[in-house]
């Protein structure tokens, strides 16, 4: 059976990562929950831009505006 896209994301739920959004912003944080359209939360999010950083809390993320997801813990062993 193949993963999916939501499927490979709901693996990262509760980890720390990395998101690049189509404006080249990046923001870093706990990812607590995903939907079937992408759309993600996260809390502890630091926001990184070429010209400022900045905490935003909790954040709540359109899906169609994600280019990349990183979790530089690795995912593969843990299951949501």
């Amino acid at each position: 059976m193949v993963d999916t896209p939501t499927r490979l994301v709901e693996r990262m739920v509760g980890h720390q990562v990395t998101l690049t959004l189509k404006d080249a912003r990046q923001l870093s944080g706990k990812l607590e929950g995903i939907d079937e359209h992408m759309n993600l939360v996260l809390s502890g999010t630091d926001e990184t831009t070429p010209s400022q950083s900045r905490h935003l809390g909790t954040v709540v993320l359109r899906g169609s505006n994600l280019v990349s997801l990183h979790d530089p813990q690795g995912s593969s062993g843990k299951s949501a």
